[in-house]
């Protein structure tokens, strides 16, 4: 008997849906929301969030489904084969503006005291889809204002809009159940559970997720308004995970720094440490060049160090220079490549001490330092040969005389040994081996410049500079080539693209990189809403 060798069909991938007369094909188990928003059509919602399990609770996204005689919230409504949706049907416009008068009920609209003013949500909302005066012509139901929640976070109880978001940040991304509601009707508040407070190493991202200005990070609280800073996509540098974030700043400083969606890394969500690494940024940095820690020009400290660096060139075996975990690729290829010119004797590597401690299995890691994968990956293309940085604290290698140090980490090594060597010291802060150096060049931190960081998992993420380093600090790399110059060394760069350039060839891992475009800072005053 003869059989049928023709293969199934293949089950269809997504399923076509009808939106405002629209059709769009999604993969299977998309809700309508965010089949709509692929669209460009934005339905309005409070307690959705694509990085949070859905609970439907707000009510703010109902939408007209035909054949189905309610409505429906589209956040959790999963898109059906040839499913017909209206979202600016009459039914579906009076529910939602309905539904958005009921939330602004009891609230106390003070946005112009309100830190979440200019990325609010609701206030985002109100004039988009109601802007009508209110109704409500007897006293607002008032609860506890200023509530200390914990260590970071303050809680304004009247402005909560009970969406539940952030207690299922405590509990899907900290695991951490923290946070509750107490109480019923209009006196329903949000709350820490029983012998808790907010306090685990994810709580800020509950801040993030509140569409309102319920929940406020002391850090951040009344410090700036949001319309008045400027966004700047960047690479998180607290630790080796690499977390993607944005840098909002203005006036050439940097006032918090936000998780930037990435699937592949962090998702929605950072830690609370990543988020204070920018108060370092302004902490004692080295604006100017310095010769035996008095000010000096960048051509006098240059020609300074290629006179006592002379003196070893001619033996380059008394010479080392220090990599660092910290500093990024284009920095350390740089240096790097002025060693291999230089045929130096010693390479190390700097870098921070891991803290097993802190590593959780979700976005934290042991690996404190940021390039530690780069770094190791650059000196093993360039064929060098490099010891751990803390092995100079044991014993200085016999004969040398003089490192080139990059960063401000060197852990371990006591001035007093510094000192008995010529150090030329590449930094952003007057620390760490700046001290002892006797001639100190200043370079921009980590959120002043364009370069890339390898994470411990070894992709290499692009950082874009925020604002110009202070004074006369110029990047890593610009400092090496500058330095090299001055020893009789060229090196062929003119910009961080052809360093990164000439780094792609030489590490085979990366040679299908490309150099991303530079992204100018945008005003978060027409960002819209971040809530």
């Amino acid at each position: 008997m003869a059989t049928n060798t023709t293969p199934a069909a293949a089950a269809p991938t997504g399923v076509t849906l009808t939106i405002d007369g629209k059709p769009v094909t999604v993969p299977k188990g998309t809700n309508v929301l965010e089949a709509a928003r692929s669209l460009g059509l934005d339905i309005s919602a409070f307690c959705y969030h694509p990085g949070l399990s859905i609970v439907a609770q707000c009510r703010q996204c109902l939408v007209s489904i035909e054949k189905n005689p309610k409505l429906q919230p589209s956040c959790q409504q999963t898109c059906g084969e040839g499913m017909v949706v209206h979202t600016t049907d009459a039914q579906s416009t009076l529910a939602r503006k309905q539904q958005l008068e009921f939330t602004l009920l009891n609230h106390p609209v003070d946005c112009p005291i309100c830190d979440k003013a200019g990325e609010c949500t609701l206030q985002k909302l109100y004039f988009e889809h109601d802007n009508a005066d209110s109704r409500v012509d007897v006293p607002k139901v008032h609860k506890e204002k200023v509530v200390d929640l914990g260590p970071t976070i303050v809680l304004d109880q009247e402005r909560c809009i009970l969406c539940s978001r952030c207690i299922r940040a405590c509990d899907e991304v900290a695991g951490s159940h923290q946070l509750e509601f107490a109480h019923r009707g209009d006196h329903q508040v949000l709350t820490t559970a029983p012998g808790e407070q907010l306090d685990n190493p994810y709580s800020l991202n509950t801040v993030d997720v509140c569409p309102v200005g319920a929940l406020t990070a002391k850090d951040f609280r009344f410090t700036m308004r949001a319309w008045e800073l400027e966004a700047t996509p960047s690479v998180c540098n607290g630790c080796a995970t690499g977390c993607n974030i944005e840098i909002h700043h203005k006036d050439e400083r940097a006032w918090r720094l936000v998780p930037r969606l990435n699937p592949d890394v962090n998702g929605y969500w950072m830690c609370d440490e990543g988020r204070f690494t920018y108060h370092d940024l302004r902490e004692a940095r080295l604006a100017g060049a310095t010769i035996e820690g008095l000010p000096a020009g960048w051509d006098r400290a240059l020609s300074q160090a290629a006179k006592r660096l002379g003196v070893f060139l001619k033996d380059p075996s008394q010479i080392g220079i220090v990599l660092s975990a910290v500093a990024c690729n284009e920095d350390n290829y740089a240096l790097a490549r002025l060693a291999k010119e230089w045929n130096v004797g010693h390479v190390f590597v700097a870098a921070k001490p891991p803290v097993p401690a802190r590593a959780d299995g979700k976005l934290r890691v042991a690996d404190i330092n940021p390039n530690m994968a780069g770094v190791t990956a650059i000196a093993a293309a360039l064929g060098l040969q490099a010891t751990p940085a803390y092995e100079l604290d044991r014993s200085l290698p016999a004969g040398l005389r003089a490192l080139v140090i990059l960063g401000d980490v060197l852990p371990g090594l006591e001035t007093g040994k510094l000192k008995e060597l010529e150090v030329i010291s590449l930094s952003a802060h007057e620390r760490g081996p700046v001290p002892a150096a006797r001639i100190a060049l200043p370079i921009a931190d980590w959120a002043e410049i364009s370069g890339t960081i390898t994470n411990h998992k070894g992709l290499v993420q692009r950082m874009h500079a925020a604002f110009p380093p202070p004074g006369q600090a110029i990047p890593g790399w610009e400092a090496v080539v500058r330095l090299a110059f001055a020893t009789g060394v060229k090196l062929p760069w003119t910009h961080a693209r052809e360093v990164f350039k000439d780094m792609t060839q030489s590490v085979t891992a990366w040679s299908e990189l490309k150099w991303a475009r530079e992204a100018r800072p945008l005003s978060l005053r027409f960002a819209g809403s971040r809530g």
